[in-house]
């Protein structure tokens, strides 16, 4: 009977599963857990204000969602707000699959996996805004198959559930597949992800399509029932997810030890250039088309930029969000944004929250005013609402920011089973022989 002789350090591929996998997490768990004190004082912000946003919850569920500001006439307050936002922000980092895997961009393949860890957190973040709005989340198995009434496929409800947890899956287990052979020391297998890659493109697209196609097809909202409304959803997904990425990869350079190629923000940085004036072009076409046919069907519009029979809550938020994102594309457009980082930085700050408003408070409010009674019911978030979302915001950060961590750690070698490796020179793995 013989025996095989292993080196000390490395991972036999006739090995079993059932010890690595355990030390897989258990090193994730300690990797979460363990940092300097900068790490532990962003980590304590962000569980203060989760823990206010839960607070904030349990208050709701014991009373009710008669805490919120939303009512029969406007039924989608802040929660479908920023999950409409959260979807683009998740669809948006696929900007950097594209370049790394379709275009074979090396440097932007050396960082790709931060948009896909992004996806993670922003879809856990828009499941949590839907949980949020339900009121009683007890009511999330109406829509399981073969057990709730799914109503599929004629509701685009369970379309969008769909390529929401689908996406989720696959960006699970691109991340997961990575870390985990980048972590025991075997060799990539391009069978097992580079197919998924190819289908989270496409599906990435299809998660804000199909989102848009639920707001559109609602023939009662006219404000909606636009051809464009998809097209708007994805130009604006790929403002924000580049901006907020770039902004991250800024903070890791600053932070950590990692070097981040100046290619792979430099191609970020260009395509938010093209992205910003495209999703400036496509609103300015929707304020065009309401305004000068002048039909009754502009009444939401009219509300949301001018105000309508006295009522104007929305309008310092529209403006807000014109002034924010035209002063983002001036800055990207100028030279300062190539040469100066703070300057491409504040550019991302501001486009991001930019967008944040118009595709919240400016698209998915104005459609309940007026109401379907031609009645004028005025929306602002309550305090609890404020709360909410700030926590499950918080939860999202967080849980980018330890994903990140974990990826840095194990994709740079600080971590693997086996001996600590020497430090590899990018963050995302190349195939073997690729």
């Amino acid at each position: 009977m013989s025996t095989t002789q292993s080196i000390p350090g490395e991972i036999s591929e006739n090995s079993t599963h059932w010890v690595s996998y355990p030390r897989f997490l258990f090193e994730c768990a300690r990797i979460a857990f363990e940092g300097d004190a900068r790490f532990y004082a962003w980590m304590t912000v962000l569980t203060a204000i989760l823990l206010v946003g839960v607070n904030g919850w349990a208050q709701q569920l014991a009373q009710g969602m008669a805490l919120t500001h939303m009512s029969d006439h406007v039924s989608w307050g802040i929660y479908i707000a920023n999950f409409t936002f959260l979807v683009g922000l998740a669809a948006g980092g696929v900007m950097m699959v594209i370049p790394a895997y379709l275009y074979e961009d090396r440097q932007m393949h050396e960082v790709v996996i931060l948009g896909e860890l992004l996806a993670i957190a922003a879809i856990t973040m828009a499941l949590a805004f839907v949980t949020v709005d339900l009121g009683r989340p007890d009511r999330f198995w109406h829509m399981v198959p073969q057990i709730g009434r799914f109503n599929w496929p004629s509701s685009m409800l369970t379309w969008d559930v769909v390529v929401l947890s689908g996406y989720l899956l696959l960006n699970l287990h691109i991340t997961g597949y990575l870390l985990y052979s980048r972590f025991t020391g075997r060799p990539l297998k391009r069978s097992w992800y580079i197919p998924f890659v190819l289908v989270s493109v496409a599906w990435a697209i299809s998660i804000h399509t199909v989102t848009a196609f639920l707001y559109s097809g609602l023939g009662g909202r006219p404000f909606w029932n636009s051809a464009i409304l998809a097209p708007r959803f994805i130009a604006s997904a790929f403002v924000t997810g580049p901006a907020f990425l770039i902004v991250a990869l800024q903070i890791v350079r600053r932070v950590t030890t990692f070097r981040v190629p100046e290619g792979a923000i430099s191609t970020l940085a260009s395509i938010l250039r093209v992205t910003c004036v495209i999703n400036l072009f496509m609103l300015g076409a929707e304020v065009f088309t309401e305004f000068y046919t002048g039909s009754s069907h502009g009444a939401s519009a009219q509300y949301l930029f001018f105000g309508l029979h006295g009522k104007n809550a929305l309008v310092p938020w529209i403006w807000s969000a014109i002034v924010l994102n035209v002063s983002a594309a001036l800055l990207l457009l100028s030279s300062l944004s190539r040469t100066n980082p703070r300057v491409l930085e504040l550019a991302c700050v501001l486009t991001f929250f930019g967008v944040w408003i118009e595709k919240g408070m400016g698209l998915i409010i104005p459609a309940f005013v007026p109401s379907t009674l031609h009645e004028i019911i005025e929306y602002l978030p309550s305090l609890t609402e404020w709360k909410i979302s700030a926590g499950i915001w918080a939860l999202g950060i967080g849980l980018f920011t330890v994903a990140t961590k974990i990826a840095i750690h194990i994709l740079t070698g600080q971590s693997r089973l086996g001996p600590a490796a020497p430090p590899r020179p990018h963050l995302h793995p190349h195939p073997e022989g690729h």
